[in-house]
């Protein structure tokens, strides 16, 4: 499945309309927000549609994914949207991921815990808001609401030390610039040791650079710490690969149309996570050119003074250049 789909349902009590883009939707907040009572109404439409009283709009079929026998009941659901609430104790394992990796649908997934063996992006995690009344009808209006949205990276930082997700090539870039104004630059080898060398370094001004693409289940650990003064700025772009592609080093218009609409051309049973995507965008764009791309080997052209200054400027600045 690719694409963005628009989902309202409502009886006439409630009504939820929301729109999901990837193939993972994450769902968080208390109790008495009003997560459970939308998966249970996805799940009584899907097994009595009309008779049971709900009204459940979509361009592509909606269902309910619990119990004991998930396995079995996922392989019969195809493009479709899947429902899952925070009592399926499955959606955390290992096996989980295993099994949706390549399949087309999308998962919008109840959970008040970071799922840390699915790589969900930080702008797909929401909140549900009570938007009040609604239409003729009185009903109460839900919205969802991206829940780490204002935490975009919005301004030039100094740090004195940068702390790189990633251990292949965008940490070599990062490094590069990084001793060219006396920064000490780490590898944290894997999003889930960020949260660690954070604690370590609690005296220090630093900078952490992810990828926004699959850091969603660690968000809320860090965000946590961050909001207990320690000292630190979070910058999550998509990806690497996805700040050389928006840079102005690649002239190619099929690449500003991706771009534009990702969700439009990333297939869900083919990337599991929009960072593949774009690591896959890159690779094969130029393959063969100048600036040939390895994830794992940074080609020297990208630190090229030209290159390294076309990257940065997509990131807002990120570093502050007094």
């Amino acid at each position: 499945m690719k694409g963005t789909h628009q989902i309202t349902i409502q009886n006439k009590k409630i009504k939820y309309s929301f729109s999901v883009r990837r193939n993972i939707t994450v769902i968080r907040g208390n109790s008495a927000t009003g997560k459970t009572v939308l998966i249970e109404m996805v799940r009584e439409y899907s097994e009595s549609g009309k008779d049971s009283g709900i009204t459940l709009q979509c361009d592509k079929p909606c269902a309910v994914l619990s119990g004991m026998n998930w396995e079995a009941q996922l392989s019969t659901i195809h493009d479709s949207i899947v429902f899952i609430d925070e009592g399926s104790r499955f959606v955390s394992s290992k096996d989980f991921a295993a099994a949706i990796q390549k399949t087309d649908n999308y998962y919008v997934i109840v959970t008040r815990e970071g799922l840390s063996a699915l790589p969900y992006s930080v702008n797909e995690i929401y909140g549900i808001r009570d938007a009040g009344k609604y239409g003729q009808l009185k009903q109460t209006y839900n919205e969802l609401y991206h829940i780490y949205a204002h935490y975009e990276h919005d301004k030039s930082v100094t740090p004195t030390v940068v702390i790189t997700e990633d251990s292949n090539s965008g940490f070599q870039f990062f490094g590069h610039v990084c001793s060219s104004q006396q920064i000490n630059c780490i590898s944290a080898n894997g999003k889930s040791n960020i949260f660690k060398l954070l604690l370590e370094r609690n005296t220090e001004p630093i900078l952490v650079i992810a990828d926004g693409a699959a850091f969603g289940s660690e968000m809320e650990k860090v965000i946590k710490l961050q909001n207990e003064v320690r000292n630190f700025t979070l910058y999550l772009p998509e990806s690497f690969e996805w700040l050389i592609l928006k840079s102005d080093l690649i002239k190619d218009k099929t690449i500003s149309n991706i771009l534009a609409d990702p969700s439009s051309y990333i297939e869900s049973k083919d990337y599991f996570s929009w960072e593949r995507f774009f690591t896959a965008l890159l690779t094969k764009t130029t393959e063969a050119t100048y600036l040939q791309y390895s994830k794992h080997s940074l080609n020297p052209a990208y630190l090229q003074d030209t290159a390294v200054q076309k990257i940065l400027d997509e990131t807002n600045p990120l570093f502050d250049k007094e």
